[in-house]
């Protein structure tokens, strides 16, 4: 039989989404390399005229990548940071 002050079998949701938030910030890095191994597979032309991408095309997306890396992480910071106050906010009110 099970007892009645046991604790929860499943995590609050705040819990739950802070600790997803916090997995997707870890895999940021992983993302990134991804992401910027890209150009090595890039070619232009077709058959015998087939060429590696221009050097400025794939620093430009190396770059955007980058920019949009830093700004993923900041957002999925600001979340996580936002359910720390909103879940502290909540203990001080007990």
């Amino acid at each position: 039989m099970a007892d009645r002050n046991a604790p929860p079998v499943f995590l609050e949701r705040r819990s739950y989404r802070k600790r997803r938030m916090m997995d997707a910030v870890r895999l940021m890095p992983f993302l990134g390399a991804l992401l910027w191994m890209v150009p090595l597979l890039w070619s232009e032309g077709q058959g015998a005229d087939l060429q590696p991408i221009r050097l400025s095309s794939a620093i430009r997306y190396v770059f955007w990548v980058w920019l949009g890396l830093i700004f993923i992480s900041a957002v999925l910071w600001w979340l996580t940071r936002d359910e720390t106050a909103r879940s502290d906010a909540g203990a001080g009110d007990t």
